[in-house]
């Protein structure tokens, strides 16, 4: 098979993940706010999904690089999530509903990381990791997300958050359908059986500063991931404006993903691990000061190209460099872990009752001291490693 149509399942399961987490993250806290339930009871709930970050990437990570069965691994969980999510439909009280929420959310958290450690394995050669081909892969991703964030909004905007769930069955089907057109490639058996351990890795200093770095960096945008929809609604936003807004920050993510292998040999990967901390910085400021000023606010909208679509990027490349080999599959899914689980149930608990007691506007305040706090650990990694950790030209 050639490498471009190894890569095109990826492609396709990117696109329809990423389409399902288009809607479903950005319009969650509008439906569960349909409801009637407190700002403190969404931010529990939607923190649900980054507890099971805490837990599940690992787990599964640990599984498939032990079993090797990574595509059947990835099989399981899209069916189970699937059928999970047709119990959306019933109105199970904020208990139940959380739990349903943790059973799904259990089965897709630790998808894209499995996914994403076969995809560096592909687009690495001879060691390096090939950023041209990982961003046109990737790309789809945000495509699907553009699509769904925008349509929803649009949906919802007309007919109301009732159909959220069904909303979340079709995409989930997409899914999973996605996951049944991908290769069954299994690990050579003698590899699966060999045991390296990551604690060598995690005792380096650079490779410490860089989880405190994403961690923190995270954490800034967990403010956009759970409370963004909700501010703008606060603030007289229109839901079909709101897809836009969204929308606005994926298709610039598109575009850099797509030239990204023009820029990203410019500078060393720590460099831009401090660049994009530091736009952060600058973004949450925008977003805190004048969000009610339309075009300022479309403004730092664009700034998710270098804040998301750039540290994602420089994040998987110098995870790759880290967690070669055996250690890929755990090296993704503590990424997964620290960087996404523990700033997602943190930031949203600390978000609800911020924004309980002070308004909404208080969680992109308290993202810009997270900014800062990023954008020091970021700076420590360049110090360790420049000019270490370069993508080649």
């Amino acid at each position: 098979m050639t490498p471009r149509r190894q890569l095109m399942p990826f492609a396709a399961l990117s696109a329809s993940y990423f389409a399902h987490i288009g809607f479903f993250n950005p319009y969650l806290p509008l439906w569960l706010q349909d409801m009637g339930l407190s700002l403190l009871t969404i931010s529990v709930l939607t923190a649900v999904q980054a507890t099971t970050r805490l837990f599940a990437p690992y787990a599964w990570g640990a599984i498939s690089d032990r079993t090797g069965e990574r595509v059947k691994l990835l099989r399981i969980g899209a069916g189970v999530a699937f059928a999970t999510a047709c119990l959306l439909f019933w109105d199970w009280g904020p208990v139940g509903l959380g739990l349903v929420l943790l059973l799904m959310f259990t089965h897709t958290s630790a998808m894209m990381p499995m996914s994403e450690a076969a995809m560096a394995h592909l687009v690495s050669q001879n060691g390096a990791f090939d950023t041209k081909r990982y961003g046109r892969v990737r790309l789809w991703g945000s495509m699907g997300f553009l699509v769904t964030v925008f349509l929803a909004g649009a949906w919802f905007e007309a007919f109301g958050m009732k159909h959220f769930p069904g909303w979340t069955v079709f995409s989930l089907a997409a899914v999973l359908l996605s996951v049944w057109w991908m290769p069954d490639i299994k690990e050579a058996a003698h590899q699966v059986r060999e045991h390296v351990s990551v604690m060598p890795v995690l005792r380096q200093k650079p490779v410490q500063w860089f989880f405190a770095s994403t961690f923190f960096h995270v954490l800034s945008h967990i403010g956009i991931y759970v409370f963004f929809s909700l501010y703008l609604d606060s603030l007289g936003y229109s839901k079909t404006m709101i897809g836009v807004l969204w929308a606005l920050s994926v298709a610039v993510e598109v575009v850099w993903f797509f030239t990204q292998s023009r820029w990203l040999p410019r500078v060393p990967l720590t460099g831009w691990l401090v660049a994009c901390s530091a736009v952060m910085l600058l973004r949450m400021g925008m977003t805190a000061a004048w969000a009610d000023v339309l075009w300022i606010l479309l403004l730092a909208q664009t700034l998710h190209a270098i804040t998301f679509a750039t540290h994602h990027t420089v994040c998987i490349a110098m995870i790759s460099h880290h967690f070669p080999g055996r250690l890929r599959g755990r090296g993704q899914a503590l990424y997964t872990v620290v960087a996404y689980g523990f700033p997602g149930v943190i930031g949203a608990l600390l978000g609800g009752l911020l924004s309980e007691r002070w308004g909404l506007q208080s969680v992109f305040v308290a993202s810009i001291a997270t900014s800062a706090v990023a954008t020091a650990a970021a700076w420590k990694v360049w110090r360790l490693q420049h000019p270490k950790l370069q993508v080649p030209g």
